[in-house]
């Protein structure tokens, strides 16, 4: 007889926490570090009531230095623990990118597979929130440019967890951007035992004839409501969820674009040099003869994130992604 899953309805930022207490109780290796991670649960509380359950060998609270704790946190993944790192922010990692660049991404390499490096890096990004400077920062592409290092990006609750516990278990290190927009926008259920998502592996959020739409994170709430505000003008569009932005779904952007004909790309990073970039390179590796019409990119502005009101000028929008997809359409 078959028994049912026991879910709970949470918010990513509570998936986020339930999927850090999962693995605590089922992996004595695992170990959690980060600023004001242990006593005040961190700054977005992801890690509310951890140290408490699991003591404070096992959610650490560190100095102030990202490249301490992160250097720390390889030496401890050499010898068989597994880290899991909170960054506060994306834009507070940079102190840190020699260590994770220099050496953990290439630890395996260097080693020829003797050693390897199980961590993870969480780090909340994104605009759209008011926060200040470097606080917003959507610097995934700096990442991705390396092999040895994975990059994942969930935009909603399920996927946060089953990401996060497939991170965890992952040989290699993980990026797993956190987006902050999404952290209690909406509730979904999320099975309460252990599961994963797989790194790797995009997802049709919503099936469609006349256009591709291709986003991650925060922006794929906003490309599915571009896709309804579409329908009521019979504009059929496929909506994807990228979930891992390195290695990249090459199949599923593939065949949902040479179905479609049409691609819009939808990103709040940078224009220049970014993970959309590299879709669109996918694209004419794979896809070229299939399209009907140039492919057309919504995206942040090659400019720093500007404070506060700005914001919304800087990010894309349900309109503009509509333009572009209208465009499209009647190229």
């Amino acid at each position: 007889m078959q028994t049912s899953v026991k879910t709970k309805t949470l918010t990513m930022i509570q998936a986020i926490t339930n999927g850090l207490d999962t693995m605590l109780e089922q992996d004595a290796n695992v170990v959690l570090m980060g600023e004001d991670i242990g006593v005040n649960g961190g700054v977005f509380r992801a890690t509310d009531g951890l140290q408490v359950k699991h003591g404070e060998e096992r959610v650490m609270d560190t100095p102030l230095s990202e490249a301490g704790f992160v250097g720390a946190a390889i030496g401890m993944a050499i010898n068989g623990y597994k880290p899991v790192i909170e960054i506060q922010f994306l834009g507070f990692i940079y102190p840190a990118y020699e260590q994770i660049m220099t050496h953990a991404s290439r630890l395996r390499a260097r080693t020829m597979g003797h050693f390897h490096a199980p961590i993870v890096i969480r780090a909340p990004y994104g605009a759209g929130v008011r926060a200040p400077e470097i606080h917003s920062d959507s610097t995934e592409a700096l990442f991705t440019h390396m092999p040895g290092i994975k990059v994942v990006c969930p935009s909603n609750p399920y996927d946060a967890k089953g990401l996060l516990i497939a991170s965890i278990e992952d040989p290699d290190p993980v990026l797993f951007l956190e987006p902050m927009r999404c952290y209690r926008s909406t509730k979904q259920e999320v099975p309460d035992e252990k599961y994963v998502v797989n790194i790797g592996e995009g997802k049709v959020c919503r099936e469609g004839e006349d256009v591709t739409i291709i986003a991650w994170g925060a922006m794929v709430p906003i490309a599915l409501a571009a896709a309804k505000a579409l329908a009521n003008e019979e504009v059929s569009c496929e909506v994807i969820d990228l979930r891992t932005l390195y290695p990249i779904d090459r199949d599923i952007i593939a065949q949902s674009v040479q179905k479609t004909g049409r691609t819009v790309i939808v990103h709040e990073a940078h224009a220049t040099t970014s993970v959309g970039n590299d879709v669109l390179a996918i694209i004419n590796d794979t896809s070229f003869l299939f399209q009907k019409a140039p492919v057309q990119r919504v995206t942040g502005f090659d400019v720093p994130v500007p404070y506060f009101g700005f914001e919304d000028d800087y990010l894309p929008t349900t309109n503009r992604i509509v333009h572009a997809v209208q465009k499209v359409m009647n190229y």
